[in-house]
């Protein structure tokens, strides 16, 4: 918890979600409280509701939206979070009604994104995405400026109103990052067929934010990655050598940037060459946190998001990690089993990345796959990394 101290100084929220129905709405909005600490806020509130849909004008509707900044007012709130994404007239319309800034969890999870990014190409797609998400807000940032003066020679006229402005200039910013980013692309392009030509077989760890993939990585390769218990602890892609003594030879190992229910889609096209790593797997190592009671939608939204890359079809073990967290009623009666998942068996083992239990029958079962995808080693002696490991 933090300190009356701190939260004098910690912008405080209130957080809003609401069941249209859905089978897996967070009635306690767990994970959204999750996002909104990550990003630096305090939260003093929860307000939960039901609607059939959403209103056009306020998402909530009056009677609702009254009630919410009659809440805020009370609790001194300098921000309403809502767990579902809101259109630009929705946000505007809350915003005024309220009498304080409204966001939603997609400007939650860039604002996150923002702070974590390290690396140039990180930073480059956090700011991709959020420049094509403020493109359509522009209208509620710029609405009180005046149009400007302009016009031909001296007579004058009409110029372009600033919004006009704003949206080119935001444009001409998208072009350029895309463009830096396409250099980026070129740069992993050339790395991955550089470890093509040593036919050095390639994995990745996929996952849901928080299911201790860093972890696991660490374990299996002996690197020193950051990783900590919250969400999005690192975005960048780290890709070092793992040598399976039992296949006698050595295969890359590639950490991805986590998934989450409803990641924004201008992320998931943002960091397209980092997650195109995972879409030119071999085989992909799908990392669960087997202690979240939750975790079969959080397995649900990875697929989701495999899909949406192209990464459907790569082949996948299934990774439950967390052991150690497990309550002892749910403690498997076998380590390594078979799982049904998306009309295909996969291969599931419990590990505990923390403690170290699991991690040698999982480098054994990968040297299995390995020596039946390719019965013959390679030459191969070593790989080239896309990047340093993140210790920030």
């Amino acid at each position: 918890m933090k300190s009356t101290q701190d939260n004098a100084t910690t912008p405080t929220v209130v957080l809003v979600g609401v069941d249209f129905g859905n089978d897996h709405f967070d009635a306690a909005l767990e994970e959204l409280g999750l996002l909104a600490q990550t990003a630096g806020y305090s939260v003093v509130e929860r307000v939960a509701c039901k609607r059939r849909a959403p209103d056009p004008a306020l998402f909530v509707g009056s009677g609702k939206a009254d009630e919410i900044k009659t809440l805020a007012d009370a609790l001194g709130a300098a921000e309403i979070l809502f767990d579902q994404a809101l259109s630009p007239a929705q946000q505007r319309n809350l915003e005024r009604h309220m009498g304080r800034p409204v966001n939603d969890r997609t400007l939650l999870i860039l604002d996150i994104f923002a702070q974590r990014a390290r690396s140039h190409e990180g930073k480059l797609q956090v700011e991709l995405a959020k420049l094509q998400y403020l493109s359509t807000r522009l209208v509620r940032r710029w609405s009180h400026l005046e149009r400007q003066s302009g016009g031909i020679g001296l007579r004058g006229g009409p110029g372009e109103t600033q919004i006009e402005l704003d949206r080119r200039m935001i444009a001409e910013a998208i072009k350029r990052t895309k463009e830096r980013l396409e250099k980026v692309k070129k740069q992993r392009n050339t790395q991955r067929r550089q470890r093509q030509r040593r036919e050095t077989l390639s994995i990745s760890l996929v996952g849901y934010t928080n299911a201790g993939k860093t972890s696991l990585f660490n374990a299996l390769v002996k690197a020193r990655a950051y990783a900590a218990d919250q969400l999005f602890a690192t975005l960048d892609t780290t890709t070092r050598q793992l040598y399976l003594g039992d296949a006698g030879r050595l295969v890359s190992l590639s950490d991805t940037v986590g998934f989450i229910r409803h990641l924004p889609h201008g992320l998931v096209d943002a960091f397209a060459a980092t997650l195109q790593e995972a879409a030119d797997a071999d085989l992909l190592l799908h990392v669960v946190d087997a202690s979240n009671p939750d975790h079969p939608e959080q397995i649900a939204s990875v697929m989701s998001v495999l899909h949406e890359i192209g990464a459907t079809d790569v082949p996948q073990m299934l990774v439950f990690n967390k052991l150690d967290a497990m309550p002892t009623e749910r403690l498997p009666h076998k380590t390594i089993d078979v799982m049904e998942l998306a009309d295909r068996s996969m291969d599931r083992i419990f590990v505990s990345a923390k403690e170290g239990t699991g991690i040698a029958d999982l480098r054994a079962h990968l040297a299995q796959w390995v020596l039946h995808r390719c019965p013959q080693p390679d030459d191969a002696i070593g790989i080239v990394s896309d990047q340093e490991p993140t210790l920030g």
